[in-house]
């Protein structure tokens, strides 16, 4: 049920983006997002620590925050600009690539040993992407480069991730992960001069609620993930995380109209399987061998 509620956080998250963006610079919506994760997390740790003692804000390893920081804020960035430009449920699903990912990567910089059937997975990955996007088409067109590009990119992040996390608090992680983010953001903004920037004074009370909400759906999201992974494994939840392409098509087809057509969803229907299982084989392999149990949303 954790699992489930995360993804319509973050289906929900991604369409109320795609909103919002007709009418705030995408540039303040992510800087929303991230502070509003850094401000919650602070305050959460601060009770912790009010509560249990100890020092939840101390970081073992900064260097290892900062890079994490960075490579989820790219994710992130790919992410709200995507959405501008394609629908929500197509966009999720080439995004959803990303255990495909972490499997080439894995083999092509870490130089692990990858079987066929992890190669055929990669290869049926990329072919469900391509049965989405069809390439030449002009259904989709050059905006297909966003989800990509997150993959990647988030696929980087949690083979990070991966060897590192064990040695942090999750919850230190993740305000860390808003705190980076929302720095550099407010650096970008301040060192303007962006129309974002001009856009502030003109923001109407319903805009700043929005993006409110759009914060605390990416900062639930990520804390339903926690608890979830704290009372489950890994491989049980993993297959759980694709409901969010069925959440994301429901969501389009109510708010925008938008119906993904027959090849759209087989694409998807191939995706699913083989990120999934290929998430599944990552699991099965942290528990006997590195530790690639991965964090499941890029948002």
């Amino acid at each position: 049920m954790l699992i489930l509620l995360m993804a319509a956080c973050f289906a929900s998250m991604d369409s109320t983006i795609r909103f919002l963006g007709a009418y705030v610079p995408v540039l303040l919506i992510l800087w929303a997002r991230y502070s509003v994760q850094a401000l919650s997390m602070a305050i959460w740790l601060a009770w912790r620590r009010w509560q249990r003692g100890g020092q939840p804000f101390r970081a073992a390893h900064p260097r290892f925050q900062l890079i994490r920081g960075l490579l989820l804020l790219a994710t992130s960035a790919m992410s709200f600009y995507g959405v501008q430009y394609l629908p929500v449920a197509e966009f999720t699903a080439i995004n959803m690539l990303t255990p495909v990912v972490v499997t080439l990567l894995a083999a092509l910089l870490l130089h692990e040993k990858t079987s066929a059937l992890r190669w055929a997975l990669v290869i049926g990955g990329f072919a469900g992407a391509l049965i989405v996007m069809r390439p030449g088409s002009g259904v989709l067109g050059w905006p297909v480069l966003f989800p990509l590009a997150g993959a990647f990119s988030y696929a980087s992040f949690q083979i990070l991730t991966a060897r590192l996390a064990a040695l942090e608090d999750p919850f230190t992680t993740h305000f860390y992960t808003g705190l980076v983010g929302a720095l550099l953001l407010s650096l970008l903004l301040a060192l303007g001069p962006w129309p974002a920037t001009a856009a502030l004074p003109q923001l109407a009370p319903w805009h700043w609620a929005v993006l409110l909400a759009i914060g605390a759906l990416g900062t639930l999201g990520h804390l339903l993930l926690i608890l979830a992974l704290g009372l489950a494994p890994t491989s049980t939840l993993m297959p759980f995380v694709y409901v969010q392409i069925a959440f994301a098509a429901a969501i389009g087809w109510l708010a925008f109209g938008h119906v993904p057509d027959r090849f759209a969803w087989l694409g998807m229907l191939v995706v699913s399987a083989c990120g999934a299982a290929s998430a599944w084989l990552n699991v099965r392999r942290s528990a006997t061998h590195s530790p690639l149990a991965l964090d499941t949303s890029s948002d």
